[in-house]
């Protein structure tokens, strides 16, 4: 359990360092380029839509879910036949799950100013939801009911509509997106 762990630390700091890298780069260049600030725009209203999405239905969208049971039955034949080292592979790989937690933790890494603070925190993310992966499938037996789940998506979905279109606002305060408003 603890090699898996310290390979979901590294696959979840990894992916907030390249979101917050990513993000500040788009950041920046839509500054410099009129022709990227729609793209910026587009990516949080896609976010938005997500964030709605998951706060609505209390899941994720099918397409998205296909996805992650596709990876999910190819990493468990990893672990049937990776060895030693398949914790450690799997925590890594485990970042790349489709969730909408995930996606809300990303996105608040992603307004961080750098990729260091991107890192640390998704490395809080992991901290926080290790204690649920170790101590939740034991609970979700015991609680195991209708809609039980449904919560923790719907905040989650409302987190990540609530943060992209926060990013978006202020777009709009601090004039940084002059193409949605006439001077």
């Amino acid at each position: 359990m603890w090699l898996f762990q310290l390979g979901r630390v590294l696959g979840y700091s990894s992916l907030g360092a390249l979101a917050a890298a990513s993000l500040q780069g788009l950041g920046w260049l839509t500054g410099q380029s009129a022709a990227l600030r729609p793209l910026w725009s587009f990516f949080h209203i896609a976010c938005i839509a997500l964030g709605l999405t998951l706060l609505w239905q209390a899941r994720q969208p099918v397409w998205l879910e296909a996805t992650g049971r596709i990876i999910w039955t190819q990493a468990r034949r990893f672990t049937q036949h990776g060895g030693s080292a398949a914790p450690l592979f799997m925590g890594v790989l485990w970042a790349l799950l489709p969730c909408g937690l995930l996606y809300s933790a990303l996105l608040v890494a992603a307004l961080t100013s750098h990729a260091l603070e991107g890192a640390a925190v998704m490395t809080l993310f992991v901290a926080g939801t290790s204690v649920s992966l170790m101590a939740g499938p034991w609970l979700w037996l015991r609680l195991r009911g209708p809609g039980s789940g449904a919560w923790g998506m719907r905040v989650a979905g409302l987190a990540l509509a609530a943060s992209s279109a926060w990013a978006l606002w202020m777009g709009l305060v601090h004039n940084t997106a002059p193409w949605c408003i006439t001077p």
